[in-house]
């Protein structure tokens, strides 16, 4: 189902570009509502009597703002560098990662000088010539809800294809990517899919797509000619999770064939202590595993540690699910595993 905002905001120096303007004439006539503030990072107005409330009020509000600060974030493992095109999503997904790195109120935030930004990457790429150029769409956002209104990523999707040595990628859990499928690419930006099975989606990914409809227009896509990648995660150790994701698989085999040029991700599931908190506050009735006495603490690159499955069951889950893979697609390649 399409994202419409029920709250937008847009910082002032947003309407001094065209695309701003636009948006700006758009929303003033739809019924929502309606503000212009100083900025876009101190975004006031939206209720809060509760953490519940603010996280839910903050997920149905859009604001468009003007990044100014060009300089890109590294994206590794996934990419060189991060395209910031927008920050947020309007998903409810219990386990995400951005709970503890967004605001508390985690709006959603949408940039109106795609070309200042596109622009910057192209500079980065004529740095590191003659090697190619790798850069992230979705690393702190999923920019395909806000599409409809930003075009952002078809304008970026039509950049790289320019690029000789420029490549985008992205991931979504969400469905609505029929403006991108007629574009020309050049096979230069691969779109991945967030999956995960039923179970998980239905118990804890709130406002998201369901399985099969993910599958579908994974396919679309894949007929479009772009390069497809799927990210399995958080992949949960619950009772008879192997037949269920093994399940997924077939179901994604019977859907793709044999699809060129396929790309995997599994990471398994695991949370930090603030997360563990942020999560139990938003969402009280949580049943995510959230146990530290069955978990692994093990300190990460960025100075705090986190809680994974043993190592044995982590083993068991990437060879349950690697072997799977090379089962139904022999050719694609699992790009990592965690």
């Amino acid at each position: 189902m399409p994202f419409n905002p029920g709250r937008v905001m847009f910082e002032a120096a947003a309407l001094e570009y065209p695309r701003g303007r636009e948006l700006y004439q758009y929303f003033k006539n739809q019924p929502v509502e309606f503000s212009v503030i100083g900025s876009h990072n101190r975004v006031t107005g939206i209720p809060a009597r509760t953490p519940q409330q603010g996280f839910m009020e903050a997920k149905r509000t859009l604001v468009f703002g003007v990044r100014r600060t060009l300089r890109f974030e590294t994206c590794k493992p996934s990419a060189h560098y991060q395209l910031p095109l927008a920050t947020g999503c309007p998903g409810r997904c219990q386990y995400c990662y951005l709970l503890t790195s967004m605001p508390q109120k985690p709006y959603l935030r949408a940039y109106v000088n795609v070309e200042e930004i596109l622009d910057k990457a192209g500079e980065y790429i004529k740095q590191r010539l003659p090697e190619v150029t790798v850069f992230e769409g979705a690393a702190t956002s999923d920019p395909v809800p806000v599409e409809r209104y930003t075009g952002a990523l078809g304008l970026a999707i039509e950049f790289f294809a320019r690029q000789e040595q420029g490549r985008f990628r992205f991931v979504t859990k969400f469905t609505e990517v029929e403006p991108l499928l007629g574009l020309e690419h050049r096979r230069h930006t691969r779109i991945r899919f967030s999956l995960n099975t039923d179970s998980v989606i239905g118990r804890f990914e709130g406002g998201t797509p369901r399985l099969t409809e993910r599958i579908a227009t994974a396919r679309s896509t894949a007929a479009a000619g772009y390069p497809l990648g799927f990210i399995i995660a958080p992949i949960i150790a619950y009772p008879g999770w192997e037949e269920e994701y093994t399940g997924m698989l077939e179901d994604l085999k019977a859907s793709l064939g044999d699809a060129p040029d396929l790309t995997f991700e599994l990471i398994s599931h695991r949370f930090t202590t603030r997360a563990k908190n942020r999560i139990q506050e938003l969402f009280p009735n949580s049943g995510l595993p959230l146990e530290t006495e069955d978990r692994e603490y093990k300190y990460g690159q960025f100075g705090y540690g986190k809680y994974l499955y043993p190592r044995e069951e982590r083993e068991r889950i990437r060879e349950i699910l690697a072997d799977g893979i090379n089962r139904r697609f022999p050719l694609a390649r699992v790009e990592y595993s965690i």
